[in-house]
């Protein structure tokens, strides 16, 4: 079931969004040596930089563990970085509490099975355009961009759009 209403942009205050599948392409790339790799899309990560200037929250919550989120998250002046969050909505129930943000003036954005708790919480769902059908279905918004591929410019740039009006 659809959430009922068009987004309400301007009202985003908090912007929480996974990693795998969402900032990157969700592909695993493992080296000889077994490291492992993740591609990031540079405009995404400056669109979460001018939220987070523009004065939104922006966080990671995220089920693995690894120091390249960790990097890219402090590449990009991002100080709330939850790993290894086996109940995502937990977190952001917290998270929220914290920076004092009512949830329906927060958004998530996934692209997986495990992001639909979380996506539940907020007052703004959003999936990536190549999110599975369930993650799909339970978004208010679906992004016209991939996972890794812009998808979390376009939010950025809607969000900050519509705080400009």
């Amino acid at each position: 079931m659809r959430p009922p209403g068009r987004p309400r942009w301007s009202a985003v205050r908090a912007l929480v969004t996974d990693v795998d599948g969402v900032l990157t392409d969700g592909g695993l790339y493992y080296a000889e040596k077994g490291d492992e790799l993740k591609r990031f899309d540079v405009r995404d990560g400056q669109g979460l930089v001018l939220l987070r200037e523009a004065g939104i929250l922006v966080a990671i919550i995220t089920r693995k563990q690894t120091t390249i989120v960790t990097r890219r998250a402090r590449d990009l002046g991002l100080t709330e970085v939850h790993q290894n969050a086996g109940d995502k909505a937990a977190v952001l129930t917290a998270l929220l509490a914290r920076h004092d943000i009512p949830a329906a003036h927060a958004a998530y954005v996934g692209d997986d099975v495990g992001d639909l708790p979380a996506m539940r919480k907020v007052g703004l769902p959003i999936a990536v355009k190549d999110a599975v059908p369930q993650v799909r279905r339970a978004a208010r918004y679906v992004t016209t961009s991939g996972g890794g591929h812009g998808a979390i410019r376009e939010i950025a740039d809607l969000i900050l759009a519509a705080r400009h009006r």
